[in-house]
């Protein structure tokens, strides 16, 4: 069966709510996107079956024990990881950012050098500036191209040097939508012996994300945005995760992942972290048979999740393209991010604009009133809304399309963006 966007829908009872009669369009997922039953299923089944801490000798803590183990190997088979071990979980990914970089900058010296970008999230910006500001260390700044918001990576080789220890990127633009090439990006960083630490919360819903081809070192994303619940997740290599000191209470185990696993987790977040890797793989086995070929390599459910990210992609890419020749239409806007039909392959489906004279936030508010959810302002993006010179005039107003959403809805914004900008 072909990818049917309306069997996906019925998946998702978020998108059968109306407010006063009239249905919601969910286009604010780049900050959480809505979940599938499945998701909801197994959190309340976990809270009702499983309700126990680990390492007991009764039932509802064996139960909560497999739910655990189901989702380090759920989220091993979602990264292609060597090893369920090297997957931690946490609250999110700003907090699992925050607790290891104070393990990593015990292997620092005075005077090492972290690059940092200006087009990532704030969560993968302060928190090394602030380890550099306690370690005497060094931040060099990666710019984007703000013609292409493409990085030039002759800009990189420039910063890169033997001082440097740390090079921090995002898979993808939680505001431009760029998709960054990280594999080309950690390479280069190798080369020069510095690890690389990877934000994936925005490339990891709509491409394939497998930590052993890109190369990395740490990778990090968040399950409520590919469709799961408040999770963090941390992607480390088992070599490098063994070589650093965890901040830890003494009674916790030594050994990965529970060494980095701070307390007691939401185990009912990691039982729906790995419902929501079920659902990629119930789309890959039913509905993408023309891109399960491509993963032949590979068996079950990395396979399927896999095949189900190909094809995905290539239906929000029509989004894409609806959504950003709709706006070119419209007198006055902006788009903050990559135009062209040849170079959608380079973008995610998230889009950003501004307008001559409406303040993004206002855009905002008369589309909540007509029941289409969208953000504004500055998305934590800062260094990105600084570079493109926008952080004063509001910022922008950003659209971000899953694959649950569908060609009418994308209709009904930008009439309701025509209507407002009159």
């Amino acid at each position: 069966m072909p990818f049917n966007p309306e069997n996906v829908r019925s998946q998702f009872p978020a998108l059968s709510i109306t407010d006063n009669g009239k249905p919601r369009i969910y286009l604010d997922n780049p900050a959480g996107t809505q979940v599938p039953q499945i998701v909801i299923d197994r959190m309340v089944d976990c809270l009702l079956n499983a309700n126990a801490n680990l390492g007991g000798h009764f039932k509802t803590s064996k139960l909560a024990d497999a739910v655990v183990d189901d989702a380090h190997r759920a989220m091993a088979d979602f990264l292609n990881a060597s090893s369920s071990d090297e997957i931690i979980f946490g609250q999110n990914m700003t907090t699992i950012t925050l607790h290891v970089s104070r393990s990593i900058g015990k292997t620092f010296s005075s005077g090492d050098e972290i690059i940092l970008t200006q087009m990532d999230h704030d969560a993968n910006v302060h928190p090394w500036v602030l380890l550099a500001r306690d370690l005497d260390l060094k931040i060099r700044w990666l710019p984007f191209d703000r013609d292409t918001f493409e990085f030039d990576l002759s800009a990189l080789d420039e910063l890169l040097n033997e001082r440097t220890k740390l090079v921090c990127v995002g898979g993808a633009s939680n505001l431009t939508g760029t998709i960054n090439d990280i594999t080309e990006i950690c390479r280069r960083a190798r080369a020069v012996g510095a690890m690389t630490y990877i934000d994936a919360v925005q490339s990891a819903p709509h491409v394939v994300t497998d930590v052993q081809a890109i190369g990395c070192d740490f990778l990090v994303l968040s399950a409520y945005k590919f469709f799961g619940p408040h999770q963090g997740i941390l992607w480390g290599r088992r070599e490098v995760l063994e070589s650093l000191q965890p901040y830890k209470v003494r009674p916790a185990p030594d050994e990965l992942p529970w060494c980095f696993e701070t307390g007691t987790q939401s185990h009912e977040g990691m039982a729906g972290t790995a419902a929501a890797v079920d659902y990629f793989a119930w789309i890959g086995e039913t509905m993408a048979e023309d891109w399960l070929a491509a993963h032949a390599n590979l068996n079950g459910r990395r396979k399927y999740v896999r095949a189900a990210m190909d094809c995905l992609f290539d239906y929000e890419r029509s989004l894409s393209e609806q959504l950003l020749a709709g706006l070119q239409s419209l007198p006055g806007i902006t788009i903050q991010g990559i135009t062209g039909n040849d170079a959608l392959d380079r973008r995610v489906p998230t889009v950003a604009f501004t307008h001559a004279s409406a303040r993004p936030a206002n855009i905002a508010k008369q589309l909540a009133e007509r029941g289409i959810f969208v953000w504004s302002g500055h998305n934590y993006a800062l260094e990105a809304v600084k570079s493109l010179g926008i952080l004063d005039t509001g910022g922008a107003v950003r659209v971000g399309p899953v694959h649950y959403n569908n060609a009418n809805e994308i209709n009904k914004l930008l009439d309701s963006v025509a209507d407002i900008l009159g």
